[in-house]
């Protein structure tokens, strides 16, 4: 029963650590042009990544150290499959993306990228 309960608490710490980058995600979003914004923010051993869209969608990543260039690449893949999902005209703009193939696809490129 206790490790059910550790890993709950393991998913809502690693929430915690994405939604307190976020602010240092606004800040960094605004400052430049560039949407990968590469290491954002770290606790202890997990780093945040950061792809920020055009529009401002942040497509954010806890990692372990890994190579940037997979992850960037990894980050671009996931934008191209969110542009294909956002044109849908059933699409309701700000919505959760239901789509288990849009979630199968971007497993894969997790396997394949990181």
């Amino acid at each position: 029963m206790s490790v059910v309960y550790e890993k709950e608490d393991l998913a809502y710490q690693h929430q915690f650590i994405l939604h307190a980058a976020l602010d240092v995600v606004q800040d960094l979003a605004w400052t430049t042009n560039a949407m990968f914004l590469r290491s954002v923010d770290r606790f202890n051993d997990l780093v945040v990544s950061v792809y920020v869209t055009a529009g401002h969608t942040r497509f954010m990543l806890l990692h372990d150290s890994r190579s940037d260039d997979g992850i960037k690449t990894f980050f671009q893949e996931v934008h191209d499959l969110y542009i294909k999902i956002f044109l849908n005209p059933l699409y309701l703009p700000g919505s959760l993306i239901t789509s288990s193939h849009f979630d199968t696809k971007v497993r894969a490129l997790a396997r394949k990228y990181l």
